[in-house]
């Protein structure tokens, strides 16, 4: 059931807005939505076709070329509306957290207290640049609040914001403790 396999759902909730490719879905994904969910080219294409062949989506009908390759751009069907509608009305959701930061973390014991302080560095570069895009859509979003959908846009972008910098003041913190244990 496309319920089970959360990537339906978001390739769904893509398609509810506009009728995209499968190159479109992942530009979205890894634009919009890599901040919270990530999604690659394997994931997406059999998605597509599985949720063809259940009548969750159906190929658009105004393809287009694109130089020598015909641009395939799918739709969502009301089986498919239904099927994204019910799964948002569940009000049970799967938050798993995974960072590899954390796992090498916990194992920090092993090496010298500058490798972890390295990974936190090499962690918290990268929730700098996120933050500085998160904050570039919070910024954008907050005058466009009139539009529903924008409304849940800024919410997304707002948890991230806040959950960003309080990795920042984490990091910062954890530095500290492994510069004192030297």
């Amino acid at each position: 059931m496309a319920k089970d396999r959360k990537i339906d759902m978001v390739i769904l909730g893509l398609l509810s807005h506009e009728n995209l490719s499968g190159y479109d879905i992942k530009k979205r994904i890894d634009n919009a939505l890599s901040f919270f969910w990530k999604g690659s080219f394997g994931s997406i294409y059999p998605s597509l076709s599985a949720m063809e062949k259940d009548g969750l989506i159906r190929k658009a009908e105004n393809t287009e070329n694109s130089g020598s390759r015909e641009k395939i751009c799918y739709a969502i069907t009301s089986d498919g509306k239904k099927a994204l509608i019910s799964w948002l009305e569940d009000a049970k959701a799967v938050n798993d957290l995974k960072y590899e930061t954390l796992l090498k973390l916990f194992f920090g014991g092993v090496t010298d207290a500058q490798t972890s302080i390295n990974t936190i560095t090499a962690f918290e570069n990268e929730i700098i640049a996120a933050l500085e895009v998160l904050k570039m859509y919070q910024a954008n979003l907050s005058n466009n609040l009139d539009n529903k959908d924008h409304i849940y846009y800024y919410l997304t972008v707002l948890f991230g914001v806040e959950t960003y910098e309080g990795y920042l003041r984490w990091c910062k913190e954890a530095k500290k403790m492994l510069v004192k244990q030297g």
